[in-house]
């Protein structure tokens, strides 16, 4: 069956090759993306938009990936033709820095008096981010911000303190042994620990937070790894997706993870009577992003553009916004509007929509506080040394894991199953969050 189902895969992908092969490459816009990223709904309103805007048909030809590595597998060694693919921030980097990317269009844009919503929309916090990915070549012009967040601590607040869980070192209390969840992605638990680790030389200055994620040295490798050993006999399950599940029914308690899942986790979890909540340790964090890129091989560059720049429309970005259940990196005052709730307490947005955004009640883990971004840095990609840190997770990963580990993966698996198929039959204001596997 698993062989049949194999051919049938390979057959239909042969299918759809030939089809837009035998079509108008320039009628065709190949998109590439995260599963469950994207309200499907926009995608035919873009086409109509295109047509409006160009007096050009085009039509989507939309596919998934569930790993960075694998979509840069295919443009880099298999030359695909995708037009516009949405990495997580390190690939990003990695694929300017080797030359996988072109420039934007926007010369296309002003030949039909379209209005730039990338340019309009674009936050001056994500602007400098961008800027930061590589000194020598602005990002801003080869790649858009889609989504983007921080990385922190999920806790039960009736269990589990507020002031346990302002430090990362809460992975490593045996006050919660056997209650705590990592997630399965090397390069998001590194940067934090390393963080932790290294507080004395940024309290001195000997080091900038920025500094350090960059640093892959043998001593920074090996430091993490001694310490996630220590960690190990208390962690519970290393997991991609169903942490969130584990807390919402209790089997975990803390669960290092990303601000759009814990957004996602703290609804669930309400109403079945948990109380959850997300805090960025007072040592500092990672933000991330994911963001529009136009590959090397792209034949329809134009349409690309248009893309992206759809995407950028504050309606749009709302919609993908209320659809994924993660938080636009969109600049727009609309979109900022769209997520005032009076029941939260004001926060200071000042650094991402402009100063006169500096007391805007928000929900604080999708929009967190200016003192909080101060502490938060941008991961930067390792390029070759980036064996060195999976071999450090393997180790990791791999190293002193007991009976009771496995049967409590084993149960998390089993109850993630039965959620699912649960949780398949209701409708939710929010949908599941995208699986980042990062």
């Amino acid at each position: 069956m698993k062989k049949l189902f194999k051919l049938f895969s390979v057959a239909a992908a042969l299918l759809t090759a030939v089809t837009v092969s035998a079509k108008d490459r320039d009628a065709v816009l190949k998109v590439y993306n995260w599963s469950s990223y994207i309200d499907e709904s926009v995608l035919p309103e873009f086409e109509q938009w295109y047509f409006e805007q160009t007096g050009e048909k085009i039509e989507v030809i939309y596919s998934l990936f569930d790993v960075n590595e694998a979509m840069l597998s295919k443009i880099e060694k298999g030359h695909e033709d995708y037009d516009v693919v949405c990495p997580s921030d390190y690939m990003i980097e990695r694929m300017l820095n080797n030359n996988l990317l072109l420039p934007l269009d926007f010369d296309a844009l002003k030949a039909t008096n379209t209005e730039n919503y990338i340019e309009k929309t674009r936050s001056p916090y994500i602007r400098d981010i961008f800027r930061s990915i590589n000194p020598k070549i602005d990002a801003n012009l080869y790649s858009v911000a889609y989504m983007w967040g921080t990385t922190g601590i999920i806790f039960n607040t009736d269990k589990v303190s507020r002031e346990d869980a302002s430090t990362w070192d809460i992975i490593r209390n045996p006050k919660y042994a056997g209650q705590i969840l990592l997630k399965d992605a090397p390069r998001d638990v590194f940067a934090p620990v390393l963080i932790y680790l290294r507080q004395e030389q940024l309290k001195n200055g000997e080091v900038t937070l920025q500094e350090l994620m960059s640093d892959s040295s043998d001593k920074s490798i090996a430091d993490v790894e001694a310490y996630l050993l220590e960690c190990k006999p208390g962690v519970c399950g290393f997991e991609a997706d169903l942490g969130k599940e584990q807390l919402t029914k209790e089997r975990a308690l803390i669960s290092l993870n990303w601000s759009g899942d814990a957004v996602w986790a703290i609804e669930e979890a309400a109403a079945v009577g948990v109380n959850l909540d997300y805090i960025v340790p007072e040592e500092g964090s990672t933000v991330w992003f994911d963001g529009w890129v136009i590959p090397k091989y792209a034949k329809n560059i134009k349409a690309a553009t248009y893309f992206i720049d759809f995407m950028c429309r504050p309606d749009i970005a709302i919609r993908c916004m209320e659809e994924t259940g993660y938080i636009a990196a969109n600049g727009a005052i609309e979109v900022l509007e769209s997520q005032i709730d009076e029941s939260y307490p004001a926060v200071d947005l000042s650094y991402f929509f402009g100063e006169e955004a500096d007391s805007i009640h928000v929900n604080p883990v999708l929009y967190p506080d200016i003192t909080v971004i101060e502490r938060c840095a941008l991961e930067h990609d390792w390029g070759q040394d980036t064996e060195k840190l999976l071999a450090m997770w393997q180790n990791v990963k791999g190293s002193r894991a007991g009976l009771m580990t496995y049967i409590i993966l084993a149960l998390v698996l089993a109850a993630g199953v039965a959620y699912f198929l649960v949780s398949s039959q209701k409708k939710n204001r929010r949908r599941r969050p995208a699986q980042r596997r990062r």
